[in-house]
């Protein structure tokens, strides 16, 4: 069982980011100091809050991390072209050590591809074959490639991945068209933080069977889930410490279209968020974990939370909940 920390680098327009970064350095090094297993950016353009890139601040704090593993959870692979993604992932896990993971998404926000010029239609079409050309071009040899939208004649990545093939991928999808394309591909699916535990452990199911259906082997697969959390001594007082603040991060997702996050909240609420004391925690954990799921990743930052009540809250964990599923 392995825990991972979503990093939340979304800030009020204007924030000084210096500061914010240096904030996110003493985190790095607490989630690291305290036995978590792995690390995650975000990733958005042009977003209503200031959000860094993700890859140039986790070289940033790549010092810091230990032997933890680092990823994207998730980046927009269609917003970007495969050449340009294979050489700057196969930097960082180089600089990494391999410990990098690839958590990759289509995206959603049409204000982001009509940036870039980019047909949002073709968005899942793009990221499909955005990793085709990737993980031709992490073999080191020329990359001839005719493809609906890149071509490619005889190109050859300069910067290689430390291992074979490159690093982990994990997919994040929302439906089930989705999930079962990703199982044919043989990558990991990423659950989201927002859905419902029926929701999630339904299709992690479905998924699994799809995987078998492929002829994959998931022998050794990681099966990932992001969750937002804080631990305290009760449900009601988690949400008197983050309650505000985390429901005024989901009301940031409403203005592009999202408005299952203002009409479902209620259930969002009482069945997604990992919100309670400790025993409630493993509970939930165990719940999801004999569904299958095998590597948490918890968001503990959200808007207007003092980074020392999120510290707090990995503490918690740390001290009261992480034992309980160590060897």
């Amino acid at each position: 069982m392995k825990f991972g920390v979503l990093l939340d680098h979304q800030y009020p327009i204007g924030e000084d980011i210096g500061r914010r970064t240096g904030e996110l350095v003493e985190l790095t090094q607490h989630v690291r100091d305290l036995g978590f297993d792995s690390l995650f950016g975000i990733h958005h353009y042009l977003a209503s809050l200031s959000t860094p890139q993700p890859l140039p601040l986790l070289s940033r704090l790549l010092e810091h991390t230990g032997t933890m593993q680092i990823g994207t959870g998730i980046l927009i692979l269609p917003l970007g072209h495969p050449v340009h993604w294979a050489e700057e992932i196969a930097t960082i896990d180089q600089m990494s050590g391999g410990r990098f993971v690839l958590g990759i998404g289509s995206g959603y926000r049409e204000d982001e591809f009509s940036a870039f010029g980019i047909d949002r239609r073709k968005r899942v079409s793009r990221m499909n074959e955005s990793l085709e050309v990737m993980r031709k071009l992490w073999t080191g040899e020329p990359v001839h490639h005719e493809g609906q939208h890149f071509q490619l004649d005889g190109a050859r990545c300069s910067v290689l991945p430390v291992n074979e093939g490159g690093p982990e991928v994990w997919v994040g999808a929302n439906g089930p068209i989705g999930i079962k394309r990703i199982a044919g591909q043989g990558h990991s699916w990423l659950s989201p933080s927002n859905v419902r535990r029926n929701w999630a452990v339904g299709n992690l199911t479905d998924y699994r069977q799809h995987l078998r259906e492929a002829g994959h082997d998931e022998t050794g697969m990681t099966f990932p889930i992001h969750r937002d959390l804080c631990v305290a001594d009760s449900f009601d007082d988690a949400w008197r410490i983050a309650g505000g603040p985390v429901r005024e991060s989901y009301g940031e997702y409403v203005q592009y279209g999202m408005d299952y996050f203002d009409s479902q909240w209620e259930g969002i609420k009482h069945k997604a968020l990992f919100f309670g004391s400790p025993d409630d925690i493993a509970a939930k954990i165990t719940d999801f974990a004999d569904a299958g799921f095998n590597h948490f990743v918890f968001r503990v930052q959200w808007l207007g939370l003092p980074i020392e009540e999120s510290m707090k809250i990995l503490e918690r964990f740390a001290h009261e909940v992480m034992p309980r599923f160590r060897a």
